[in-house]
This record gives structure tokens, sequence and C-alpha cells, in this order.
């Protein structure tokens, strides 16, 4: 299927619809959004149409300068009433796979998500919003996690909390790496 007749998926409609949602609720201008994400005007219209479907990293950086929460971006009752519980794979990642878990709630001020990479992935994130972290925990396979710059290794049934207001990172070990993040916003 060429470009042109490539329908988008129901992933890339929920992101488009969400961006676009947040963005005219806010008043913000492609120029302004593209100001505050650190991502190009031009590619947030073509994620806004869906033309493009953004890379986790992308994604991240979306949410995090329009202040929102990541699994915001990954349902949308339009699609089908349990979306957010569904597997969702970025064709830009393709060594990723996300699962909502808890999608974000606003008394909690966490979502949890269970995340599969596979092929010795090494994925990078840019930082969160101030005070935000992950707890981490490992359930098949082997996990490095990159903190102030450097990696430590954490194997199934161990777990870690990482501040995600910094740089951080993650990297598959063994060829399938699964692991449980909860994603706590500070109040």
């Amino acid at each position: 299927m060429t470009k042109a007749n490539a329908q988008p998926s129901a992933f890339s409609k929920s992101i488009a619809k969400h961006l676009k949602s947040v963005r005219k609720a806010r008043g913000l201008s492609l120029d302004k959004t593209a100001t505050l994400t650190g991502v190009s005007k031009a590619m947030l219209g073509q994620i806004e149409r869906g033309e493009s479907s953004p890379t986790i990293a992308t994604l991240w950086k979306i949410a995090t300068g329009l202040e929102c929460s990541f699994s915001s971006f990954l349902s949308d009752d339009d699609i089908q009433p349990t979306s957010h519980h569904a597997d969702n794979k970025f064709t830009n990642d393709t060594n990723v796979t996300i699962r909502t878990l808890f999608p974000f709630n606003q008394t909690t001020q966490f979502e949890m998500f269970e995340l599969c990479l596979t092929d010795f992935h090494e994925q990078h994130s840019s930082p969160h919003l101030i005070g935000v972290t992950e707890h981490i925990h490992v359930t098949q396979g082997t996990l490095s996690v990159l903190q102030d710059g450097q990696w430590q290794t954490y194997q199934a049934q161990e777990q870690c909390v990482l501040r995600a207001d910094q740089p951080h990172g993650y990297r598959d070990e063994v060829g399938e790496t699964r692991f449980i993040v909860v994603i706590h916003y500070p109040t």
C-alpha cells in the first residue's frame, strides 16, 4: 500500500484527534505548539492529519510540552470501548509495544503501562515534567535503565524508581523484555 493510499490506523487517529483537541482547547497555533513541544510544525501537522504516526520519543515530547499524560494520546472512546487496553505498536518503533493498564487518573496522578522491548532495542526518552517519576518492575527478561548517564541492569522480579524529569532510557538485554511502568505526576 502506498503512502497516498494508506489509511491511518485507529491508533494514529486517536493520537491525531487528541493532539488537535488539546491544541484547540488551549488556543494554540501549530507554531506555538511546536515551540512548546520541540516537535516541528510540519510534523505536528502531519500527525494531526493522520499522515504520520509519531515515534514514542516524539509522542513523549508532545505530551510533556502540552503538559498532558502520555496515556491520554493512546485511548479514544470513539474507536472501541476497550481500546486503551490494547497493545499499541508504534510504526516507527517496531521493537516496542505499549499496553495501557491504567490510563491517567486525575485523583491519583498516575498512569500504568506494560512495555515490551524486543531484538535488543534501546529506547531513549527526553525529560518529562519536573518531578515526574517512573516506578519500574521487570516481569520478564533483563532490562537496563539509563539514569544520570549510567546504565543499571535489572532482572525479572526486580524494580527501580527512575527520575523521569531528566533524559533516561531502557534497553532489552536478552531479545525480549517486559516491564511495568507506573508514571507518577506531581501535583
